[in-house]
């Protein structure tokens, strides 16, 4: 008898198969920085990729252990700081920041704008509700529900896939609610003020985790995408953070900061 995942186990499947892909750029030895400083630039509003524990005020999650373990093994110095996503890629783009982490996924219209590492991370899109909606129950009766409203960042992922394959393609259609931020969004879903928010298995999972049971992912993935860390056109740290990710993929650190982070982790604790 086959038995059919839930989407966690489907996420965390697809993810460990990710990142224990064997990489031929493993290197044997990764370059040496010589201890420079390295600016690296997140929002801290994207659990449990990145986020501000609210007991302690301390920096966590999967991205800072990861970009931590490359400064280690590439030997820099790094300097966090934080700004919204609404400026952070062009912030990055004119050289304010070395580097950016912000689950950011690796697409052409990016592309022209800034460099990519290698993919760290791929993720599925879901439909994210409390847990007590019964109106719809994935992407397509959403779409029927005429009185339903949908939470989005704009310039997003998530945003463009509401508008053009959740919705009619409209970028201003009105049952789409915009918010600065992603944890905004889920403020307003908590309250009631929407009915669903789009986002990727990551910060879903880890949403869920700390509702209490206030809140589900509903529906199959609305496709995956690949995160990557951002740099300016053209910088000289974008080939040693990739040979960073490869010999991370390949002694297993990526797997056991995927186990950390999205089968072991819960919010609070």
């Amino acid at each position: 008898m086959k038995h059919r995942m839930s989407n966690t186990g489907l996420f965390l499947a697809g993810l460990l198969a990710f990142v224990l892909m064997p990489l031929a750029a493993s290197a044997e030895a990764l370059p040496d920085l010589g201890g420079r400083k390295v600016v690296v630039v997140t929002e801290n509003a994207y659990p449990p990729l990145q986020f501000v524990d609210p007991r302690t005020g301390e920096r966590k999650g999967w991205e800072y252990d990861a970009m931590d373990e490359i400064a280690k093994r590439l030997n820099f110095a790094v300097e966090y700081r934080n700004a919204s996503w609404d400026v952070m890629i062009q912030a990055v783009a004119d050289g304010q920041y070395d580097i950016g982490m912000d689950g950011i996924t690796i697409n052409d219209e990016r592309k022209a704008k800034i460099d990519f590492s290698a993919p760290y991370m791929r993720s599925e899109q879901f439909m994210l509700v409390r847990a007590d909606e019964t109106r719809f129950t994935d992407a397509g009766s959403f779409a029927a529900f005429s009185d339903g409203l949908i939470g989005a960042q704009p310039g997003t992922t998530p945003f463009y896939t509401t508008v053009y394959s959740v919705l009619d393609g409209n970028e201003q259609n009105p049952r789409i609610k915009l918010f600065e931020t992603f944890g905004a969004t889920i403020l307003a879903l908590i309250s009631g003020d929407i009915d669903a928010v789009l986002t990727d298995g990551t910060a879903g999972e880890g949403y869920v985790e700390s509702s209490g049971g206030g809140l589900k992912m509903i529906g199959g993935p609305l496709g995956s995408e690949d995160f990557g860390f951002i740099f300016a056109k053209g910088s000289d740290l974008i080939a040693p953070v990739n040979a960073a990710i490869a010999d991370m993929k390949a002694d297993g650190t990526l797997e056991k900061l995927t186990v950390k982070w999205f089968r072991d982790y819960k919010m609070g604790e």
